[in-house]
C-alpha cells in the first residue's frame, strides 16, 4: 500500500518493514534518526512505550494515547522545524514526532464501509486493550449516546469506563453485554486472526440478531467468526481494511507533505490482502 502511493507520488523512498524487539524501540528510534529516516509506523506492541520516547506529540497522540505514526523532522537555520522530507541538506538536529492515525482512520471507515453515523450510536465495544481503548475513547468523542465494554479482564473495562466517564461525561458507559439492541458492534480484539479461532462475542448473551451492523478492525483473514455470523444474522458488517487504509493515508500525507493517491494505496492494499 505505502510503496504503491510513494511511486504513484514519484518518490524515490521505500516502505520496509523490520521486526523490533520492545527492549530495543527506543534504540530502533535513535537508528531511524541517524540513518535519515522521514517517519515510521509502529505497530502492536509499540504503540503505548512510544508516547514516552517522542520528542514532542501531536494532540491526536495526547487526545488517544498511543502512537502508531512517528514524524521524522528537522531544525532548519532560522529554528523552525521541517519534516526531513521536505528538508534539503541533512540538518544536524533531528527529532521524532509522534501521532495516531489510528482513530480517525477507524471512524472513517466505520462510516463509510458500513454508513453508519456514531453520534447518537449505541455501541457494543469488544476489547478494552490498547486497541479497545483507542476506540472507546474515539467513539465517545464522536458523540455515540452509549457504549457498553466488555473484555476478559473486568478491571480494564472498568478503567476506561472511568477515563471516558472523566472526559466525556455525557456519554453513557456501561461495563457487559447491553440488554437491548445496539447500532454497532466493533471488535478490537485479536480474535480472529488465527484460523480457527472462535468469535470474541459470546452470543448466548448478546445475540448478533439485536446488532444493526458489525466491525471487525481484524482484516486478515477478510472474513473472521464473528464476521459469518453477523452476515448470517443480517447484519450490515465489514473488516478492518478500510481501517488499515485510512490510517496509512494520513500516515503518508504526514511524511509527505502532499495529498496521497487513496485509490491507488487501496487497490495494492485489497490486491495484498486478498492474495494473502
Amino acid at each position: 500500500m505505502q510503496n504503491a502511493g510513494l511511486a504513484a507520488l514519484g518518490l524515490n523512498w521505500r516502505y520496509l518493514a523490520f521486526e523490533v524487539e520492545p527492549a530495543d524501540l527506543r534504540a530502533a528510534l535513535e537508528g531511524a534518526k541517524a540513518m535519515g529516516f522521514v517517519g515510521l509506523n509502529l505497530t502492536v506492541p509499540h504503540k503505548l512505550a512510544a508516547l514516552e520516547m517522542m520528542d514532542v506529540l501531536d494532540e491526536s497522540a495526547r487526545a488517544w494515547g498511543a502512537v502508531n505514526t512517528v514524524r521524522l523532522e528537522g531544525r532548519e537555520a532560522q529554528g523552525a522545524w521541517r519534516p526531513l522530507g521536505e528538508c534539503g541538506e541533512r540538518p544536524r538536529e533531528v527529532r521524532a514526532q509522534g501521532f495516531n492515525t489510528d482513530a480517525e482512520a477507524m471512524a472513517r471507515a466505520v462510516r463509510e464501509d458500513l454508513g453508519l453515523a456514531l453520534a447518537g450510536a449505541s455501541i457494543l465495544l469488544l476489547g478494552a486493550g490498547g486497541a479497545g481503548r483507542t476506540a472507546a475513547l474515539k467513539l465517545a468523542s464522536e458523540k455515540a449516546a452509549e457504549l457498553f465494554l466488555v473484555n476478559r479482564t473486568r478491571g480494564k473495562a472498568e478503567a476506561v469506563a472511568g477515563e471516558i466517564q472523566e472526559r466525556y461525561p455525557e456519554v453513557k458507559v456501561g461495563i457487559g453485554y447491553p440488554p437491548g439492541p445496539v447500532d454497532l458492534v466493533l471488535n478490537a480484539t485479536s480474535l480472529g486472526m488465527q484460523a480457527g479461532e472462535p468469535s470474541p462475542l459470546d452470543e448466548q448473551q448478546f445475540s448478533l440478531g439485536r446488532a444493526a451492523a458489525v466491525y471487525d478492525l481484524v482484516y486478515r483473514p477478510a472474513e473472521t467468526e464473528l464476521l459469518r455470523s453477523a452476515r448470517a444474522a443480517g447484519c450490515r458488517a465489514a473488516n478492518g481494511l478500510g481501517m488499515l487504509l485510512y490510517q496509512g493515508v494520513k500516515a503518508l500525507e504526514l511524511w509527505t507533505g502532499r495529498e496521497a493517491p487513496v485509490a491507488v494505496m487501496r487497490q495494492a492494499l485489497e490486491r495484498n490482502v486478498s492474495g494473502g
